[in-house]
């Protein structure tokens, strides 16, 4: 049964005027966002007061099958868990070090007291290894924020510790939106045969992630035609995203500050997110199909990549292979007309790259070699929806469809003419 905004914040009211409640529970019905890749983080209701927890600590996280690291997140996971709440509540945060070094945590966005920023030394003492400290505040406003460290940022930002913070309105805002996804851009520089992203690195980083993972491992959007979608999108990188959506023309509407007066709505194919904003992007998913959502600099849809190289594309390699064996048994020479060959036999698993490293590009679709990596997915849109299922790949078969209209090259000012004409 769906749960309206409604109800859920009628109930919300009944618990918060009963101080001895207790529930255990999380965001239900229309207003839960999707954290892809991800979750939210359950909440009680103690004394009137949303309470969460969040625990820092280390674990092993898994970027895509055949690459794995030690980051330090919260909760077990990176980014750590979204907390959602609702416009007008009361929230805590106990937040638990389980780390090896002080930390604090930053709400990035949110209107609170000076005593709750989380800026270890300038708001607070740093919360110790083993401690438990305690967030509490009124939230004042809605929109989509963010929380992270603000103590050793260069490691622990670098490590995965981040997540989202979602206000919703306490009022029903129009149009409404079926579906909501949430998305968060990061770097890391995972060098090939390590199992710890290295901290030190500030531009030229390994992997490009939404939601701490690269394609094809990051889960698809999904959406029946006509919905409307909104797609809320935070930038914790060392750089600035465009984001690009294939197949539709979404309309800015928001950001931390909340939903935009309409005026201030503005459309767009690509979006620009900076370091440190966050923008909220909404759509009408009436163009069925399967829609590539990445981010628009070349290398940042791409996973491993070799910094400092010469450039090997118009060189006759030759005999250069066989050479090259005798010292590196199983070497395959490749970049002498592009990198496609690149992707075929590392992506193919045909030869072995260094350990816990991933080939530049991996995704396969139903027409061959997606190419891609790091920061892109898919928005799969289809008639009709059976739960939050993966429908496959999109069956093409009945929609015009691009198509070889020739074999061989033609000669120049030659007639170009249909595998399918009849003469």
């Amino acid at each position: 049964m769906k749960v309206s905004r409604r109800t859920l914040l009628a109930g919300a009211a009944t618990l918060a005027a009963a101080p001895s409640t207790v529930v255990k529970a999380a965001v239900s019905g229309p207003g839960r966002v999707r954290t892809l890749n991800g979750r939210s983080l359950e909440w009680n209701w103690v004394g009137g007061v949303k309470e969460f927890h969040l625990i820092a600590e280390e674990m092993e996280h898994e970027f895509a099958p055949g690459c794995r690291a030690r980051c330090w997140g919260y909760n077990g996971s990176t980014p750590g868990p979204t907390i959602e709440a609702v416009e007008g509540e009361r929230v805590r945060i106990l937040v638990t070090n389980r780390l090896p070094e002080p930390t604090t945590v930053h709400w990035h966005g949110l209107l609170l007291p000076n005593g709750m920023d989380g800026v270890g030394g300038l708001n607070q003492p740093h919360i110790q290894p083993g401690e438990t400290w305690a967030y509490e505040f009124t939230l004042r406003q809605h929109g989509t924020c963010l929380y992270h460290p603000h103590a050793d940022e260069m490691t622990q930002l670098a490590f995965g510790m981040m997540g989202f913070f979602i206000i919703h309105p306490r009022e029903s805002q129009e149009p409404p939106v079926q579906r909501d996804y949430a998305l968060l851009l990061h770097n890391w520089a995972l060098h090939p045969g390590t199992y710890r992203p290295d901290p030190a690195v500030m531009t030229e980083f390994d992997l490009w992630t939404f939601n701490s993972k690269v394609f094809p491992a990051t889960e698809p959007l999904l959406a029946a035609q006509g919905e409307r979608v909104r797609l809320r999108v935070g930038n914790l990188s060392m750089h600035n995203h465009p984001i690009h959506l294939h197949g539709h023309r979404f309309v800015v509407t928001g950001s931390d500050g909340g939903r935009w007066p309409r005026t201030l709505w503005r459309p767009e194919i690509t979006e620009i997110i900076g370091v440190g904003q966050v923008r909220e992007l909404e759509f009408i998913a009436d163009n069925p199909g399967d829609w590539a959502l990445h981010c628009h600099m070349s290398h940042h849809t791409m996973n491993a990549m070799g910094h400092s190289l010469a450039n090997p594309v118009g060189v006759k390699q030759g005999a250069l292979e066989e050479r090259m064996r005798q010292h590196l048994p199983g070497v395959m020479r490749m970049g002498e007309s592009g990198m496609f060959e690149h992707n075929t036999h590392l992506g193919m698993g045909h030869v072995k790259g260094p350990e816990n490293t991933l080939p530049m590009a991996m995704g396969q679709g139903p027409f061959g070699q997606i190419e891609m990596g790091g920061m892109f997915t898919l928005l799969k849109v289809r008639p009709r929806l059976v739960g939050d299922a993966d429908p496959g790949w999109y069956d093409s078969a009945s929609v015009p469809r691009a198509h070889k209209v020739q074999s061989t090259q033609p000669e120049p000012g030659a007639p170009v003419h249909n595998d399918h004409d009849h003469h």
